[in-house]
């Protein structure tokens, strides 16, 4: 039986392997090495994070994103985005260098079973672990308007269901989403001749701006210190203090985890918008249907009342949500046995812990008690070390009984007084 198990090989998840493995944990790894980055990211698109705050984490720091930059005869440079296809390909090493063996067999299902965790692969076989650590990226939380969901897959998709948008050529696009998978997405189609229009329910785009230089005048830098999610004191605690965050009042956490870093677009896809891209702001789709091969979309709009039109296909770039109901690879007791907060999801220790004794949660899942760091590859480092030191204590407390009651919080409550206080 392993120390640990852990589900999902993306940044997150190859963080905490790396990091077990340094701890001496006997530690298995299940997943297809970054494969939201290789398989549900169209080429051309570029990280919004700074280079130097997109490294996955092991515990002697010498896998990083610049090394590996280097390694390759390129430069990881402050204030120059880095191409999905060159992050997806450093992840890969990383995986080589600083993991493990990777198994890279989909895992079906976490079931609970005596002294631990038993995954089951997607060829069947069953692998036993004390505990288990789910990492599982943001594809499982994929958020697509009701309104479109009467819509078969040839009308209607979510932006990261796409590895290519070449189907999309000479066709007509609508795309929903003011964020920068909306933005990115659409300059692409556009600069591949297809005819797209971005569909808003914001009054206007937000921007961000080209980052400041690394080196500044020290009275610069004290008033917006650089962080790893931009310039700004409260962008800085958001990113380097995960911990303190999760200290705040969790009506103050869930207030900045919906509204922190909301829906913007790089700088450096503004000009490409702009320039090819049709853009409705403050419309809502109301209706969708398709005949005749198309989808007939109607909208509502604060000024000009709607509009109604047609298109091929309808890319919803509407973001993830990520509550407990939708983990579903766990056990029905799995996850009932997880405590939720009023957004239904899933609460976790200090050492991210989830009411479910053993069972740890790292990524998106996490946001809403560590905050909008883990929104992004910069939480990984923090991730890797606190909850590897929280699965080591565990180990040390002994095996969970599966037996045992464990808190269980009705779906959009609270959760229950100190359920997950460790």
């Amino acid at each position: 039986m392993y120390d640990l198990l852990v589900v999902g090989a993306g940044p997150y998840g190859l963080s905490i392997a790396s990091h077990a493995a340094g701890a001496g944990l006997d530690v298995r790894i299940f997943g297809r090495p970054m494969a939201s980055w290789r398989d549900h990211m169209p080429p051309g698109m570029f990280l919004k994070s700074e280079p130097w705050a997109s490294n996955l984490s092991d515990p002697r720091r010498r896998y990083g994103l610049a090394e590996y930059c280097k390694r390759n005869g390129m430069e990881a440079r402050h204030g120059e985005p880095i191409s999905v296809e060159t992050f997806a390909s450093y992840g890969l090493w990383f995986a080589q260098h600083a993991v493990p063996d990777v198994d890279q067999r989909m895992a079906d299902s976490v079931t609970a079973c005596p002294g631990g965790f038993e995954v089951i692969t997607e060829d069947g076989q069953a692998i036993r672990g004390r505990k288990v650590a789910l990492a599982v990226g943001v594809i499982p939380f994929v958020q697509i308007p009701a309104v479109l969901h009467g819509l078969g897959k040839e009308h209607a998709s979510h932006s990261s269901h796409h590895r290519t948008l070449d189907r999309f050529r000479d066709k007509d696009v609508t795309v929903i989403g003011g964020g920068q998978a909306a933005l990115e997405t659409a300059a692409l189609l556009a600069e591949q001749g297809t005819r797209v229009r971005v569909l808003a329910r914001s009054h206007r785009l937000n921007w961000n701006t080209v980052p400041p230089a690394w080196e500044r005048p020290w009275r610069e830098s004290a008033r917006a210190p650089h962080s790893g999610l931009g310039c700004g004191w409260r962008n800085w605690f958001y990113a380097e203090v995960p911990g303190g965050f999760r200290r705040l009042p969790e009506a103050t956490r869930a207030r900045i985890s919906a509204s922190a870093l909301g829906p913007a677009g790089a700088w450096w896809v503004r000009e490409r918008v702009e320039s090819r891209v049709e853009v409705l702001l403050g419309h809502e789709v109301v209706t969708a249907s398709a005949a005749a091969g198309r989808v007939r979309l109607a909208t509502v709009g604060d000024a000009s009342g709607g509009a109604d039109f047609e298109t091929d296909h309808v890319i919803a770039a509407t973001g993830f949500r990520a509550t407990g109901a939708r983990l579903g690879m766990l056990a029905p007791e799995l996850r009932g046995g997880l405590a939720v907060n009023a957004a239904e999801e899933p609460c976790v220790s200090a050492e991210f812990e989830s009411s479910y004794p053993g069972l740890f949660l790292a990524g998106l899942v996490t946001a809403s008690s560590f905050g909008p760091a883990m929104r992004f590859v910069h939480g990984a480092s923090y991730t890797a070390a606190r909850l590897v030191r929280g699965v080591r204590r565990s180990l040390r407390r002994g095996p969970a009984d599966a037996s045992s009651p464990v808190p269980v919080v009705a779906r959009g409550r609270r959760s229950a007084p100190g359920a997950v206080k460790r």
